[in-house]
């Protein structure tokens, strides 16, 4: 039996090198936000209706969390080298596939299923070997590190598939982006091991014998489920995200209202706050708590949702706010992507924890699809206006808040199950 601790230096570089790949994949699937971008151009090369063109990335959000709990047990199961392989051949699949066709019911399927699927393996296998090789102590910042590479792909991928776009149109521009994906992630998959058998995150070494193991808590998710504790923090996963999505869907348009044609520099800056939320908020829960961070995030974040009225609805304000609020909006929502991994491990374990997470995750899936959607139709009955939209997001975080207080856990503090 191993006796490496993470006090030899070549363990920590490990630990540290397989959180570093894990980020870099997020980095990658982070190209499910270049929909945005590419709408306006499928629209004009590819004649599509106005009602058609969201469907793809909306299909392809829904298979993406849905498809968690396949990949979480694939991770659980085969590791995380071979489940993040499988999510890049099914992501670049998928996009060759879209660079062959105009139509809609293939590109439903390759970006909505295929991609939407791969995102999924690829997203499950990043964050358990990176927070096997560190202690409970530092459960929230490692979650919140790999994590953050999805927040923050925006902030590259907008320039660059604005310049693909311009010079290779829409399916070559698919093409590219497909070889890319396949080269990055399953390169990158390779660096993704688990600790040795043995292997004590945080143990001291003693002469001559192995490090004690820390008790371990693997519940299943048939086990899980069974249990109010789940349905509480899906619920209030659905809201933190659900809400969160509400504002990042329209926030360009939003901040048009007052920013005009600057309105991009509000997506780009509230896509370093959602990766910067991640982090902070993950460190800020392993020194008071994941309960107390998570309740200041939703009330936080609802305090956000009502300044935002006033703000957003002026054509006189100083677009310096409309930034302001964008960041923190988004830092909010980024920090629910650590803090759910992190409770995940804390309550459940580390054996089962692909699989745990991915039935976790079908709240962001079902608040992603069910808010904005009705964002929308708020916006549309106030003729334009996001004043309802903020207002009842608000009190919705409002609500989240007030249920962080019915979590009741055994265990005060994360438990390391190896």
């Amino acid at each position: 039996m191993s006796t490496e601790t993470t006090s030899s230096p070549s363990i920590k570089n490990r630990g540290w090198t397989v959180t570093a790949a894990g980020l870099g994949i997020n980095l990658a699937l982070g190209v499910l936000y270049t929909w945005s971008m590419f709408k306006g151009a499928i629209e004009k090369e590819f004649g599509w209706e106005g009602k058609q063109l969201n469907d793809p990335y909306a299909l392809c959000c829904l298979v993406f969390a849905f498809s968690m709990i396949l990949a979480g047990r694939c991770q659980d199961k085969f590791g995380p080298r071979l489940t993040a392989f499988i999510g890049g051949l099914l992501v670049g699949v998928g996009f060759l596939l879209c660079s062959t066709t105009s139509r809609y019911g293939l590109w439903l399927f390759g970006f909505g299923i295929l991609a939407g699927t791969g995102i999924g393996f690829g997203y499950s296998s990043a964050t358990p070997p990176a927070l096997k090789w560190f202690p409970p102590s530092k459960t929230g910042l490692i979650a919140g590190l790999v994590v953050a590479g999805f927040g923050l792909a925006p902030v590259y991928l907008a320039p660059a598939s604005q310049y693909l776009l311009g010079a290779f149109h829409v399916q070559k521009s698919m093409l590219i982006l497909g070889i890319a994906f396949v080269v990055i992630v399953c390169g990158l998959a390779q660096i993704l091991i688990n600790p040795p058998a043995g292997y004590v995150a945080g143990a001291k070494p003693t002469a001559g014998n192995a490090p004690a193991k820390l008790a371990a808590v693997n519940v299943t998710p048939g086990e899980i489920i069974r249990t109010p504790l789940f349905y509480l923090l899906w619920i209030i996963y659905f809201i933190g995200a659900g809400a969160g999505l509400m504002v990042i869907g329209s926030i360009s348009g939003m901040a048009k209202i007052s920013m005009g044609e600057l309105a991009f520099l509000a997506v780009a800056v509230m896509a370093i706050g959602n990766a910067g939320g991640r982090i902070l908020a993950g460190s800020l829960s392993d020194r008071i708590g994941r309960r107390w961070t998570l309740f200041i995030v939703l009330l936080f974040q609802a305090v956000l949702m009502f300044a935002a009225i006033p703000i957003t609805g002026s054509k006189d304000t100083a677009p310096i706010l409309v930034v302001v609020i964008a960041v923190l909006i988004g830092a909010n929502y980024g920090a629910n992507l650590a803090l759910f991994p992190a409770y995940t491990k804390d309550l459940w374990g580390l054996k089962t924890f692909g699989m745990n997470y991915g039935v976790l995750f079908t709240a962001w899936g079902v608040g992603g699809l069910v808010l904005p959607r009705v964002q929308q139709m708020l916006t549309v009955r106030s003729d334009g206006s996001y004043a309802s939209s903020f207002m009842t997001a608000g009190i919705l975080l409002l609500v989240g808040a007030g249920l962080t207080f019915l979590i009741r856990t055994s265990r005060p503090a994360a438990v390391s199950a190896a």
